[in-house]
């Protein structure tokens, strides 16, 4: 587990964080920015000491207020990507990776790291040389060769534009899968979060105000407000079931259901996890028959919420299958057309889906729990 409980006061801000969390994938810290998600991640790294409180990785205290402890930087074995990539400018992608490495050798492996990160075309480039992406691709790297127990990441995509961003998600995705190393993913940004983040520690004015699975708290409505209202939407845990040559479409399987989307290149049993946006799901009361929507599944309404700031829209959360078995979606829709639909609790209806909606965007691969190795 990683185990947090500090408390630091800078100038008028007031650090008051609390959360515990699985040491395993990625937790992602996600609030606006001010909301103290940097000054939490740099006392986990030591750059900051907390006024009171206890940091735990794995078993071990970093810093106990109580017990007098409190590791220097170095000492914490925790790698640390910032938002700028800062490479040595004079040394080459070679001599900056190795830079990390200096302590000696460990399990990740200098060789399987630039295959990993796909570096072996860059090792003898000058930094000055790279794209943003290829700098911050240098950047984790560097952090990982020095065998550290956890990586910090804050905001590492922040200063890349789209198509950068488009170049190093990938990477990031691939270390969640292949490093035993617990992430802290720090974005302001819930697309990254939602396609990357396994749990969600969401942080307001300098507080935790809830910790989770991200499935779980993207569907939950009483979090709207933080999640994103305007682009929200659930995460679905699937597995690749089913491919269509003919016409390009693949087959998800989840608890409670199956979904037709835009074909994805993926081996059947893929684990993946999807995003389902409130915008792309419609209701209805009666099975549609001829209709163009690939994707009819049978719900039941479990909550129905004004939108604070538009009294013309519901978001209704429904549930998909029954028991363990089941799986939360919701949709946003004009309020007019809850009240004459009937929608209340409990009530049978059917979501529907456009297969067209789900595009490669939504997903990404995710690995096996007992899939997991070490470089």
């Amino acid at each position: 587990m990683i185990e947090v409980a500090v408390e630091k006061r800078l100038g008028e801000f007031q650090l008051h964080a609390r959360f515990s969390a699985p040491a395993a994938g990625i937790i992602a810290l996600y609030g606006r920015s001010g909301s103290g998600k940097t000054t939490l991640v740099n006392a986990i790294a030591g750059l900051v000491k907390p006024d009171v409180g206890r940091i735990v990785i794995e078993g071990e205290t970093l810093y106990s207020s109580a017990d007098h402890i409190d590791l220097p930087p170095r000492q914490r074995r925790v790698g640390y990507v910032f938002q700028e990539a800062r490479l040595f400018p004079h040394f080459s992608v070679r001599g900056n990776l190795l830079y990390g490495a200096r302590n000696g050798g460990g399990e990740i492996k200098f060789d399987s790291l630039v295959t990993l990160l796909g570096l072996g075309a860059l090792v003898d480039r000058r930094p000055a040389d790279l794209s943003g992406g290829e700098k911050q691709r240098v950047a984790i790297g560097r952090a990982l060769l020095s065998q550290p127990r956890i990586l910090l990441m804050d905001e590492p995509l922040a200063s890349l534009d789209e198509a950068r961003k488009a170049e190093i998600m990938p990477f990031i995705e691939r270390l969640h899968g292949e490093l035993n190393i617990p992430i802290v993913y720090v974005s302001h940004d819930m697309d990254e979060n939602m396609r990357l983040a396994d749990t969600l520690v969401l942080v307001e004015h300098g507080k935790v105000v809830a910790v989770g699975p991200v499935e779980e708290l993207t569907s939950r409505l009483d979090l709207r407000a933080l999640t994103g209202r305007y682009d929200a939407g659930a995460v679905v845990r699937a597995n690749v079931a089913g491919h269509d040559l003919n016409f390009g479409l693949s087959e998800l399987s989840f608890p409670g259901g199956r979904l037709r989307v835009a074909k994805l290149g993926l081996p059947l049993g893929t684990p993946v996890r999807a995003r389902i946006r409130a915008n792309d799901v419609a209701i209805a009361v009666a099975k549609p028959e001829q209709i163009s929507i690939r994707n009819i599944l049978e719900a039941k309404v479990i909550e129905i919420a004004a939108d604070p700031d538009n009294k013309e829209v519901v978001d209704v959360r429904m549930r998909i299958g029954g028991g363990e078995k089941s799986t939360i979606l919701w949709s946003r829709i004009t309020l007019r057309a809850s009240r004459e639909l009937g929608l209340e609790l409990e009530k049978p209806v059917y979501a529907l889906i456009k297969a067209v909606a789900l595009d490669r965007s939504n997903y990404v691969a995710i690995a096996q729990s007992d899939a997991n190795k070490s470089l």
